[in-house]
């Protein structure tokens, strides 16, 4: 699988969309016929909870997958969703920086797992909310970063610390590694500072900020309860437009890299 098709979804701040964002971008993606995976790096297993893996189930996860002798296709499992695969997550994942703390290339662990898999157009990595091993071991692993971030106050002052990390990633370890672009989420038009943010964010950032502003959005919040991605609780709510509208920018995006 080229590089480019591998994408971390990260951001060290939580609460910003990044799950939200990884499932609906992949049930989007996915319903225009690409075959996605998801990989859940966060030990808090959000992902593989808003997919409707439930914890019992997950036999194999990506604690495995980095730690063990699991391999990326024995570690998937399919989801609700058609085209559509999870490497799930648990608490074990949390162990993890303890565990191979003394290994040697513990940064390389994930993209050992990925370099032979072509079956699938692309796999996004939610990432946790840390600049830790776990992280690091995605961004390595990757050919892009998408970056979720919330219209908020301190929304750029947190977004310039991850930016130095992938250059710190290029430099050590993945070189060709770039920012697959900026997400602007939980937007609110009748708000200023959702404004501001927004037109702060374009002018500093240029062309990496998608066009597409994922709204805030109740459908968005309740569907996590459901187990299910927007696109299936509620497919006509401004939420499922949205991200439908991103995939379609996304793999313009992807085109025109190409």
């Amino acid at each position: 699988m080229p590089e480019g098709r591998i994408i971390a979804v990260a951001n060290q701040k939580g609460g910003v969309g990044k799950t939200t964002t990884a499932i609906n971008l992949a049930a989007a993606l996915s319903e225009t016929g690409q075959r996605v995976a998801i990989i859940d790096l966060d030990p808090q297993g959000n992902a593989s909870t808003g997919l409707g893996v439930a914890p019992e189930t997950r036999s194999i996860t990506s604690y495995d997958l980095l730690t063990g002798d699991a391999s990326f296709r024995e570690s998937l499992i399919p989801t609700q969703v058609d085209n559509l695969s999870l490497i799930p997550s648990d608490r074990d994942l949390a162990s993890v920086d303890f565990e191979v703390a003394n290994r040697p290339g513990r940064m390389q662990l994930l993209r050992r797992k990925l370099q032979e898999v072509d079956e699938y157009d692309f796999v996004l990595i939610d990432c946790p909310p840390a600049l830790g091993l776990l992280t690091l071991n995605a961004m390595v692993a990757a050919g892009s970063v998408l970056v979720p971030l919330q219209a908020e106050f301190y929304a750029l002052e947190g977004l310039s610390q991850l930016l130095m990390t992938v250059r710190e990633i290029r430099q050590a370890a993945n070189p060709d590694l770039r920012i697959e672009g900026v997400l602007l989420t939980m937007s609110d038009n009748r708000n200023n500072l959702s404004q501001q943010v927004e037109a702060d964010a374009r002018n500093t950032l240029s062309g990496l900020v998608y066009n597409t502003v994922i709204p805030r959005n109740v459908r968005l919040s309740e569907a996590p309860s459901y187990a299910m991605p927007v696109l299936q609780y509620d497919s006509n709510s401004k939420g499922s437009a949205a991200y439908r509208e991103l995939a379609k920018e996304f793999l313009s995006r992807q085109f025109v890299a190409a």
